[in-house]
């Protein structure tokens, strides 16, 4: 057998750090009022619609989606604790009469791309008009816990538009519930990750304070504030369950996207020198403890504002969560506004398409920022003004594996054989087979003979990614060049991305 030396030692290698060979590359799907997905319309109409913005992650060589699966205390799987979301038919608590979760999951899955489970806290209710008042609780599902359990909501803001409807952060019960809620999810269903995005304690409204008084009499004795309290309910809600998480599966990640401002420098010594709104005081959210006390295995930070904007720049923000990552086992990356390109009202910056290619070329700078997720897919899609074009072709135009997370478990792997290869108009097709080791994937990298690459350690041999099929599996190669002759290796890669040692080569 040949020797097994790691593929990531390589001496005297200079990879090009413009070709990533690893870096977390996601678009965020939202379903929450069906803004990406699922658009109305029969099964295999949705189907057809998730599966293109797969196969668009995968031609722009992305390798992850965040998924939106419990939008307003819904469900996207069936057997969950909360009713059916009404953003599969249009109507809470209606069976969809398939199993939406499974489908999205395995799709991913097939593309090998890793899948981030999105579920939102709190949020009950989103209505559009005072005529679907949130604080009628009727007007959810028979089968809703907060049927049952009046005590878990708060309506808020209260107004014209209509009252929305929170979980009371407060309630012990609520954090157990929204804890299990998710875990029902991870149980089931093999996820890769799962994610919260930024809403906590709802924004705050103008005039109006989030009516938990009552909560904070009957269960915030010791707390000197009110706020102190709140925030203390929010880092229970996230601690408990990124420890519950890893006792149901180790290996699933748990990562949170919180509005970009921690605190103002001119609040907080430790804050960015920045002066908008602060997610410690408005959504009691203290992410800055969460990534030092390693609480979760990656944060994305909101960052959705332009290099150069006064009240929060990018070009600040960015230094600032690197030195907060730094020493942690805390991922970085960073959120993307791809909504604001070419829309209206928004500053000059955002109607440049060079912008968000930009802020990535801006990211290589800072060691901590181990990728970047885009908000999102059918915006990324629509590709405005070339935007998307240009930040792909500038960064994304090899692929990339996800970042190892070598603070979770990893499986000892042993190199895989190419077995078998074929040239025709489609490329080169290899047959790769496993030799021991729980593979999940397998990497193939490919340089033309006589050259002295940096082999499996350099982004710029990286091919791409296949999921293991089986006993053999198949990776076609259709960017090879007619005439051309290869050397391909292939490395097997474990649930985690934690690769092992390169096959003997192949000669093509």
């Amino acid at each position: 057998m040949p020797a097994a030396a790691s593929p990531e030692a390589t001496a005297a290698c200079e990879a090009n750090p413009f070709t990533p060979k690893r870096q977390f590359r996601a678009m965020w799907i939202a379903t929450v009022q069906r803004l990406d997905w699922p658009t109305p319309g029969g099964i295999e109409a949705m189907k057809a619609e998730y599966i293109s913005m797969l196969d668009y992650a995968v031609a722009t060589r992305m390798n992850a989606v965040i998924v939106q699966v419990r939008p307003t205390a819904d469900s996207f799987w069936p057997g969950a604790l909360e009713p059916w979301s009404r953003y599969l038919t249009g109507t809470a608590g209606q069976d969809p009469g398939w199993d939406p979760m499974a489908f999205l999951l395995e799709e991913a899955h097939k593309r090998n791309l890793e899948f981030h489970a999105w579920f939102n806290p709190y949020r009950i209710s989103m209505p559009a008009s005072a005529s679907e008042a949130g604080v009628d609780l009727t007007k959810l599902p028979a089968d809703h816990p907060v049927r049952n359990h009046p005590e878990w909501t708060v309506p808020y803001p209260v107004n014209a538009a209509g009252a929305r409807l929170y979980y009371n952060p407060g309630v012990p019960e609520v954090r157990r519930f929204v804890q299990d809620a998710v875990l029902d999810a991870v149980s089931k269903y093999d996820i890769d990750g799962v994610h919260f995005d930024d809403y906590f304690y709802p924004y705050p409204a103008a005039g109006q304070d989030f009516g938990d008084d009552v909560t904070f009499a009957q269960y915030g004795a010791g707390w000197a504030t009110k706020a102190d309290w709140r925030r203390n309910n929010i880092d229970l809600l996230v601690q408990e369950l990124g420890q519950r998480i890893k006792q149901l599966k180790p290996w699933v990640k748990f990562g949170v996207s919180p509005f970009g401002i921690w605190r103002n420098v001119a609040a907080d010594p430790l804050g960015s020198e920045t002066n908008g709104t602060q997610s410690y005081d408005a959504n009691f959210a203290d992410t800055r403890k969460w990534v030092k006390a390693g609480w979760i295995d990656y944060i994305v930070p909101q960052i959705y504002w332009h290099i150069g904007l006064a009240v929060a720049d990018y070009a600040k923000l960015v230094p600032w969560w690197n030195d907060v990552a730094a020493g942690t086992n805390v991922h970085l990356y960073i959120g993307q506004a791809n909504y604001k390109v070419a829309l209206a009202g928004q500053p000059a910056a955002w109607f440049d398409p060079i912008e968000i290619s930009k802020h990535l070329t801006f990211n290589h700078d800072y060691p901590e920022v181990d990728g970047d997720v885009h908000f999102r897919a059918k915006i990324v899609m629509q590709d405005l003004i070339g935007s998307s074009t240009q930040f792909v072709a500038d960064h994304y135009a090899k692929p990339a594996l996800v970042p190892r997370m070598p603070h979770l478990p990893a499986s000892p792997l042993l190199f895989p054989i190419i077995t078998h290869d074929r040239r025709d108009a489609a490329g080169v097709t290899l047959t790769i087979r496993p030799v021991w080791g729980e593979i999940t994937s397998y990497a193939i990298y490919r340089f033309k003979i006589g050259e002295q690459p940096c082999v499996t350690d350099d982004g710029r041999n990286l091919v791409g990614t296949v999921r293991r099929t089986g006993k053999e599996t198949t990776f076609v190669d259709t960017t090879a060049v007619e005439g051309e002759r290869y050397v391909y290796l292939a490395t097997a890669l474990d649930r985690l991305w934690n690769e092992g040692p390169p096959s003997p080569p192949r000669f093509a």
